[in-house]
């Protein structure tokens, strides 16, 4: 039996470092990262191009760092090397599956990881290898949320996957608000003129400016990477809107 045909051939997954931390609290919880790695080498036997950016988190955040006094500029650069930690225990889970990938640092790291090289990067998913982007874009003062929205646009991805703890965008927070609605669909300046909590409004922007579609789902809904792909009407669709 032939499954549907995926509607993406390249992305780019976001994962936030706080995905990873399960129920703990904080640190990697090995039956999360296993998961989540089942569900990116299910991809990967599907065919599909995968870069992986990923956050840190889990482990610690340099805004909530320089929120408590530290130098902005050092907090976040903690924030990167914590991003690689994960990166490294999301390799090592992939590759107990048999999915070869590679880590690549915006920041020189070269005993555990390559640089980012970008061309590097096409060829090794050209190759059927996953990408790990670590070190965010490797400067303080941006977000692995910009840091994904510019590695897709360097790779050519056709769309970023952002995998996240509810199931969409809402016009607040359903945590809170029983009543919260749930998006299908927003355009790009609506998120940006809502201040929805998409991604932050530089990595926002630079998909408008790309026209790159960012899709918003719930990373524990077992199979959901999959339906994203295939086209299924999983999360929310952030996007230009219609076509005129």
């Amino acid at each position: 039996m032939i499954g549907p045909t995926p509607v993406y051939k390249r992305i780019v997954l976001k994962l936030s470092g706080e995905a990873l931390q399960g129920e703990q609290g904080m640190g990697i919880d090995p039956a999360v990262i296993g998961r989540v790695a089942g569900e990116i080498a299910e991809l990967r036997g599907m065919g599909i191009e995968i870069g992986i950016v990923i956050g840190g988190g889990n482990i610690f955040r340099g805004i909530a760092g320089a929120a408590r006094g530290m130098d902005r500029a050092q907090a976040d650069y903690m924030g990167m090397v914590a991003t690689v930690i994960n990166g490294l225990a999301l390799q090592d889970a992939l590759e107990k599956l048999g999915c070869y990938t590679r880590v690549m640092t915006a920041i020189s790291m070269q005993q555990v990881a390559e640089p980012y090289i970008r061309r590097r990067a096409i060829r090794h998913m050209e190759k059927g290898r996953v990408v790990i982007f670590v070190a965010g874009t490797g400067n303080p003062y941006f977000s692995t949320d910009t840091a994904a929205s510019l590695r897709a646009m360097e790779i050519q991805a056709q769309a970023i996957l952002k995998a996240t703890k509810v199931d969409g965008v809402y016009d607040r927070d359903p945590r809170k608000d029983r009543n919260a609605v749930r998006f299908e669909r927003l355009t790009y300046l609506e998120v940006i003129n809502r201040g929805l909590g998409v991604m932050d409004q530089t990595a926002v922007t630079l998909c408008m400016e790309n026209r790159l579609p960012i899709v918003v789902f719930d990373l524990f809904e077992h199979g959901n990477i999959r339906r994203v792909v295939n086209g299924e009407p999983v999360g929310t669709t952030v996007d230009g809107g219609p076509p005129v």
